[in-house]
């Protein structure tokens, strides 16, 4: 059972060099963030009397061997140097053990961090984690056409946002934050076809939705893309997903929705479906890739669901979301 605990049980307390914090780097993150930050994170958390020990792996693959191994020599608290994607790809090497989890943000993204209150700088959010406390919170899971099973931490989604994800890893992987989301959704335009989709709420008849789709995202936190808020309302302990339906929209309007992403950061159009639920399949006219925190994960159709209070994880104390 995933209990929440006061900070003074703060897992970073009381740790011993036979069983050092493991932090591990994602050094191509954010163009190289984490790397320029471990020394002055090394230096915070030696002062603060904390042992830890500091790897930079240069694939998930790699990273994931050396949680495990951490895991079986009886490491209890593991942080991620790195963004969203790293953050996911930890995830999915060690759920299901009784490990506590961190995030020092310094990634392009950093939307799940920021949902948990922490500071968008990696050194900043070592301070507050060094005062924090441990949360549950949900992940959400999404099964793909091909059997293929991932969990995901923030946002997911198809149509004109999986085409931007290519981009965004690829072309503009190099640029700042929300720029790079921006421009990647602008080098996807000109290709991009809107999508008939289906959406089905499993268990029900009546929770039944097509339409023509610039987008169809499904999301744990209220932003995603650098803090791009698609659903104000979406929260990472509620037990439930926010299905966000973006229709065709014609290139103005497309003109002008981009304007306010970048101006405000927020999806400012009337012509948009928003739906909390626990569990939703997206099936699409022709098959179309799905991306999971910015990493294309398979083809439609798809299942996402929530896994409820699936991992524990340091947060600042007090946390800012709501609590179950």
């Amino acid at each position: 059972m995933c209990v929440l605990l006061s900070s003074k049980a703060n897992p970073l307390l009381g740790l011993s060099p036979d069983h050092p914090v493991m932090v591990f780097v994602n050094p191509h993150a954010g163009s190289g963030v984490g790397r320029r930050h471990i020394r002055a994170v090394q230096r915070l958390l030696s002062r603060a009397g904390v042992p830890a020990r500091f790897i930079c792996t240069n694939s998930a693959q790699e990273m994931a061997f050396h949680a495990r191994a951490a895991i079986g020599a009886g490491g209890a608290l593991l942080l991620v140097m790195g963004g969203d994607g790293t953050l996911q790809a930890l995830v999915n090497a060690v759920h299901g053990s009784d490990v506590t989890l961190g995030v020092l943000p310094a990634g392009g993204g950093n939307d799940y961090a920021a949902a948990l209150g922490i500071p968008a700088n990696p050194l900043a959010a070592a301070r507050s984690l060094l005062q924090g406390e441990i949360r549950c919170v949900d992940l959400l899971r999404v099964s793909t056409a091909d059997g293929g099973q991932r969990l995901y931490c923030g946002g997911g989604g198809l149509g004109l946002d999986a085409e931007a994800a290519r981009y965004a890893g690829g072309a503009f992987r190099k640029l700042p934050g929300r720029m790079r989301y921006l421009f990647s959704v602008l080098a996807a335009l000109p290709k991009h076809k809107p999508i008939i989709v289906r959406v089905q709420i499993p268990g029900t008849d009546a929770d039944f939705i097509e339409k023509k789709v610039l987008l169809a995202a499904a999301l744990n936190t209220p932003t995603y893309g650098a803090g791009l808020r698609l659903a104000d309302n979406a929260r990472i302990d509620d037990g439930g997903l926010d299905l966000v339906l973006v229709e065709d929209l014609s290139s103005a309007e497309i003109a002008r929705v981009l304007f306010h992403l970048v101006r405000t950061g927020r999806l400012e159009t009337n012509r948009v479906l928003r739906k909390n639920v626990r569990a939703v399949r997206l099936v699409t006219d022709n098959p179309c890739d799905f991306h999971a925190d910015g990493e294309i994960v398979g083809q439609t159709p798809v299942e996402i669901s929530v896994v409820p209070k699936a991992i524990r994880i340091l947060a600042p104390h007090p946390a800012p979301s709501s609590r179950t």
